[in-house]
């Protein structure tokens, strides 16, 4: 209780903050001013958040870093990456150390009204599950009690577990870790029997294991997951271009604009949706303070959402994620951008 007040203070107080800054520009003048964006991720999720071999940083939720960037500043490689953990991720948001925060992290109601935080957007629609060794012989999370179980503190996967053994009459020991990397080693050291955690992020760490198929994910999915960036509450132009950026991307896979086409279509095309979203037409930009291009900058800096899914985490990539409830509302799933009009 004590660190949940602890950080809701930290946040009003990064809320009254960005609002003090905003009546001198807000975010966005200090991101010009500063010429980087500074976004938080995660230490380290293949897939979603990871430096390569060469030490730049790659994955799902990279891309929509790049993207705001692109967006802002017209170039997509001008972003700090500053990696947070589940503990110091809203502390960091909160004191002002980054502008955005694109961290596999899941949309609560206390998150975004206790901690003062916007989410801007979904951006995986994702749910809670468990990985254990195969050779346990266990198939169903219902075959877990009196397990240890590996779990990320400051994360929603701690309540969640806490529930799912509470309402079946089972009972668990918790073993904390604090980042994925230290749940990785202490899982396959045999310190814990399960790892539970955003099923996304179960697939990308079982990718990055010797032998993965030596390990199960389990077919319970016990609670919803919308993962998603999110800003400081008190400026709300930032907020504005931040989620009208994720909606681009997710507007321009169901408009079938790509980055191979972004440079053409706009002036090609007859779609007046299109045409208004790359700022072939209309005033968008304007409204945001941005160039008339902002949109397209951010779909050329990686492609639109269907691209940045495919090739980061889809099932194509060592993830091997589908797109199930990721996918376009026209294909069943739930992504669905209000219109750009």
């Amino acid at each position: 209780m004590k660190k949940s007040v602890f950080l809701g203070t930290l946040a009003i107080a990064g809320a009254v903050a960005g609002y003090a800054s905003a009546q001198d520009g807000g975010t966005l003048a200090q991101v010009q001013e500063r010429g980087t964006l500074n976004c938080g991720v995660t230490t380290g999720l293949t897939g979603f958040a990871a430096p390569d071999a060469n030490g730049e940083w790659q994955g799902f939720d990279v891309g929509v870093c790049r993207a705001v960037a692109a967006a802002v500043l017209g170039d997509p490689s001008a972003v700090e990456f500053v990696p947070t953990t589940g503990q110091t991720r809203f502390t960091a948001l909160a004191s002002g150390e980054i502008d955005l925060l694109a961290r596999n992290t899941t949309w609560t109601f206390s998150r975004d009204v206790d901690l003062a935080f916007e989410f801007v957007g979904v951006n995986y629609y994702d749910g809670q599950g468990f990985m254990v060794p195969r050779e346990l012989g266990v198939s169903s999370a219902l075959e877990l009690d009196g397990a240890t179980v590996c779990i990320q503190t400051g994360t929603t996967t701690e309540l969640n577990l806490a529930d799912f053994f509470s309402s079946n009459n089972m009972s668990y020991e918790p073993v904390p870790i604090e980042t994925n990397a230290e749940a990785q080693q202490q899982y396959l050291a045999g310190a814990c029997d399960v790892y539970t955690t955003d099923a996304s992020g179960l697939a990308a760490t079982r990718a990055t294991f010797e032998d993965p198929t030596a390990h199960v994910v389990l077919p319970e999915i016990v609670s919803k997951e919308p993962l998603g960036p999110l800003v400081r509450h008190g400026d709300n132009e930032w907020g504005d271009i931040v989620r009208w950026t994720l909606n681009a991307l997710i507007s321009a896979e169901e408009l079938g604009v790509t980055s191979a086409n972004v440079g053409e279509i706009g002036s090609s095309t007859e779609n007046p949706e299109i045409r208004r979203l790359l700022g072939t037409e209309g005033e968008l930009g304007a409204m945001l303070g941005l160039e008339a291009d902002w949109a397209a900058n951010a779909i050329a800096a990686g492609g639109n959402y269907g691209e940045l899914f495919e090739g980061n985490i889809g099932e194509a990539t060592p993830i091997g994620l589908a797109r199930g409830l990721n996918a376009q509302w026209t294909d069943g799933g739930l992504l669905y951008s209000p219109p750009f009009r």
